[in-house]
């Protein structure tokens, strides 16, 4: 009889885990590899694709067109879900522009949103999706 393969945990990546995950290299880029390796599936809307790809443009990074063209084709496309949001959530974040990633976690029904955010880790769980920190992560795939 063949193993049983584990299923990936499907969960939501805030956008600065993300940016911190592909541009730094430290413990938040291991977060690359459990993507690469099949270990989390993260998932993405349009929403969160578009707040990510105008943060790679910010002068502070200093990246290419090219470089952030390389960054969604090579890095993001291949390993994540790209999810639609049907009902948006509002007013469950103290930053209306943190709700977005509760939307997309529960059109995706992903089990976490992985953030280092105030206002998203003080919400805690919504609707059964739970928010949780980096480090809770990586403690719980170790």
């Amino acid at each position: 009889m063949g193993k049983k393969e584990k299923a990936a945990l499907k969960v939501i990546l805030d956008t600065n885990i993300l940016i911190s995950a592909l541009l730094f290299r430290g413990e938040l880029s291991r977060i690359v590899d459990l993507w690469k390796s099949g270990s989390i599936l993260p998932v993405i809307s349009k929403e969160t694709f578009e707040e990510l790809r105008t943060v790679l443009e910010y002068p502070k990074f200093r990246l290419t067109k090219e470089e952030i063209k390389m960054i969604v084709e090579e890095e993001i496309l291949p390993f994540f879900e790209v999810t639609e949001i049907a009902h948006d959530v509002r007013e469950v974040c103290k930053d209306p522009d943190d709700d977005k990633f509760i939307s997309c976690a529960i059109a995706s029904s992903a089990s976490y949103i992985v953030s280092g955010d105030k206002h998203l880790c003080d919400v805690g769980k919504y609707k059964g999706v739970k928010i949780i920190q980096v480090s809770d992560l990586l403690r719980m795939l170790s």
